[in-house]
């Protein structure tokens, strides 16, 4: 009788655990790259393009944007880095975007801990603020990606990649 009612409340178990385990529409990914003897981090979600128009649409241009779903966008430098001519200290920032059709606005912004928009832009939060470039890609990309390309020994690009829409921004390190 006990390992008739052991296994009936494993078998409750296992499938209220199975039951409640969700796939987010979101993803989250975490990406890491080092650059000369620095390390960058980014933490972020994957919203996917499922038929819609993204940017002039679902991302408005010209309004700031979480550069993802969820949470905001994070990004962590081991040291200290520039942007822009502007150097970052070492830490973790919130990335946020204002997209519009021939460039965007990139933003560090220092407050890192917001879920999306924060409620109340703070100017005095944005560490640096570059605009980069919009590029078409020729083919779809269904889910946003944040990667790092042109990697040198003390420079990388981050890019962003959706849609039909490529934006990179240069970052150097200082080791």
């Amino acid at each position: 009788m006990k390992n008739l009612l052991l296994s009936l409340f494993v078998v409750a178990i296992s499938f209220s655990t199975t039951a409640q385990k969700k796939i987010p529409a979101s993803p989250s990914q975490k990406v890491e790259q080092t650059v000369g003897l620095s390390t960058i981090t980014v933490e972020y979600s994957r919203p996917g393009v499922k038929d819609r128009t993204i940017f002039g649409d679902l991302v408005p241009f010209g309004k700031v944007w979480r550069t993802g779903a969820n949470q905001n966008t994070k990004i962590t430098f081991s040291s200290d880095v520039t942007v822009a001519d502007v150097t970052l200290k070492a830490g973790t920032y919130a990335i946020y975007t204002i997209p519009n059709k021939e460039s965007w606005d990139v933003i560090f912004y220092t407050d890192a801990t917001n879920w999306g928009n924060p409620k109340e832009w703070d100017e005095a939060k944005v560490a640096v603020k570059v605009s980069a470039e919009v590029y078409p890609v020729p083919d779809t990309i269904e889910t946003f990606t944040i990667l790092f390309d042109d990697l040198k020994n003390t420079s990388a690009v981050l890019g962003f990649l959706w849609e039909s829409t490529y934006v990179g921004v240069q970052i150097n390190v200082t080791n």
